[in-house]
């Protein structure tokens, strides 16, 4: 019997927030990442500044509400709540799947976030795997119209599509598509993995065709083939979903990886991102943003407070990391050499 979107959304969020998602014997690699402490950082805590720059958007922190959802009923408390905190902090904020927005006019608030968010960046979200199940860059532009979005990222999900009940599994050709869709929106276009890493490779392919920015989503953090699992009523997709909770390319592996391919390509570090010490190491591997997902989930289902809460202490976690290393600045962050990888 095929799911309601709407349904799926809702199915979506209570796994996540309720079951255990994340892979097994895997991690973001961030645990072999140390700062050399700096015991004379010869800076005064209270000057140490998150303000930074990406793509054209000036932004007071380097951080990303990253992409989680939409189109259900609990989303729309979740999203305004992310929004509203968003405005305040001055982070980025993203939209989950806005497939649901074109195949249903149920639930449309919740992608409608400007009136809360009137001075941040939003990022709208659809499904890569999309351009080839019929959606048009005028849909494209719908979206963009509907959801007041400054950039739209596409997603890849290869493997949850195959795990997801009537999933869409035709990738083919989706890179000329790309291309196309780059080269006639009105917007910076990024893509984002779900949680399984963009490597070099990927990456170099499409900022060939164009991109603006590339998300690693590197694994370590929430594996949407567990998800899936836990909702799949079918015996053989569940068992092969398990076999594979432990794939995925690191997120810590994933950002040398395309650093070291496409130099200067403006990149964004999330998959099992949990804390602003996690963010600055990103950041001192080559991350311009750093993207939280499921860790800031629970509290968008709570209030507004209670999203804000969770931003501070990240943001207080960063400047500590900051001040532990003597750097007063995103970009003195970014090019600092106090970092160490131990494998």
């Amino acid at each position: 019997m095929k799911d309601s979107i709407n349904q799926r959304k809702s199915e979506h969020i209570n796994i996540v927030l309720n079951e255990k998602v994340t892979g097994n014997n895997i991690s973001t690699g961030l645990e072999n990442v140390r700062f050399i402490h700096n015991a004379l950082p010869e800076i005064d805590f209270h000057e140490i500044d998150l303000a930074t720059k990406f793509l054209d958007w000036q932004v007071k922190a380097p951080f990303l509400i990253s992409s989680m959802t939409g189109g259900a009923a609990m989303a729309e408390s979740i999203n305004r709540n992310l929004a509203i905190a968003a405005e305040e902090k001055g982070w980025v904020v993203a939209l989950g799947s806005t497939r649901a927005l074109i195949e249903s006019t149920e639930h449309r608030a919740s992608f409608q976030l400007r009136k809360y968010a009137p001075n941040v960046p939003i990022i709208a979200n659809l499904g890569a795997v999309q351009l080839n199940y019929g959606f048009s860059v005028d849909q494209c532009r719908q979206i963009m119209e509907i959801t007041e979005a400054d950039s739209l990222v596409l997603h890849l999900n290869s493997i949850q599509e195959v795990v997801q009940q009537e999933g869409n599994t035709n990738f083919k050709d989706l890179l000329p598509k790309i291309k196309q869709l780059c080269s006639q929106l009105d917007a910076p276009v990024g893509v984002k993995e779900v949680g399984w890493g963009i490597d070099g490779e990927v990456a170099k392919k499409l900022y060939d065709a164009g991109i603006s920015y590339v998300d690693v989503a590197g694994a370590g953090g929430t594996s949407w083939s567990q998800v899936e699992k836990l909702r799949s009523q079918e015996k053989a997709k569940k068992i092969a979903a398990e076999a594979f909770s432990e794939w995925g390319n690191p997120t810590v592996d994933c950002l040398l990886s395309v650093k070291d391919t496409v130099a200067n390509i403006p990149l964004v570090a999330s998959g099992g991102m949990y804390t602003g010490l996690d963010g600055a190491k990103a950041i001192a591997l080559g991350a311009n943003l750093v993207g939280f997902g499921r860790s800031i989930l629970k509290a968008a289902t709570e209030s507004v407070e209670a999203v804000l809460e969770v931003m501070e202490t990240r943001e207080l976690e960063l400047k500590m990391a900051m001040f532990g290393i003597g750097v007063a600045s995103i970009s003195e962050l970014a090019q600092t050499e106090r970092v160490k990888i131990y494998r």
